[in-house]
C-alpha cells in the first residue's frame, strides 16, 4: 500500500479557474491566492529542472506535489504556495494513487511572467 514520503505541512491554495467567451475567444481567469481553497501537501522542489533549448541553458522551477484526493483538483488548475505567495501550473493530469481516491500526486511549474 502506498505511504507519503513527507507530512502533508505545506500550506496550499488551489486556484479553479473561470472561463468566459470575449468575442468568440475563450479566456480563463483564476482567482488571488487568497481566495483560492486552502489545502495542505507536501511540497517539495529538488533545485528545479534543467532545460537547453536552442543552446540556451536555464532552470525551470518545478516540484512535485503529493496531498490528499480532492476531485477538484485538474490540470487547468493552479496551485499558489501559501507561505511564498508563487503560483505553480500543474504540468499533466494528476495522478490517482492506486485508484484509491486517498493520495494525489502531480507535477506543477512555476508561472513567472516577462517578455
Amino acid at each position: 500500500m502506498y505511504k507519503p514520503q513527507s507530512p502533508f505541512s505545506a500550506a496550499l491554495s488551489l486556484l479553479i479557474p473561470t472561463y468566459s467567451n470575449n468575442v468568440g475567444v475563450e479566456a480563463k481567469a483564476y482567482p488571488k491566492a487568497q481566495n483560492g481553497l486552502m489545502f495542505y501537501g507536501s511540497f517539495r522542489t529538488f533545485g528545479g529542472t534543467e532545460r537547453d533549448i536552442n543552446g540556451v541553458y536555464s532552470v525551470e522551477k518545478t516540484a512535485v506535489v503529493e496531498t490528499w484526493f480532492r476531485p477538484d483538483i485538474k490540470s487547468d488548475c493552479r496551485i499558489a504556495v501559501l507561505q511564498s505567495g508563487e503560483i505553480y501550473e500543474i504540468l499533466g493530469e494528476p495522478e490517482n494513487i492506486e485508484l484509491r481516491n486517498q493520495y494525489l500526486k502531480f507535477k506543477v511549474r512555476q508561472v513567472k511572467g516577462g517578455a
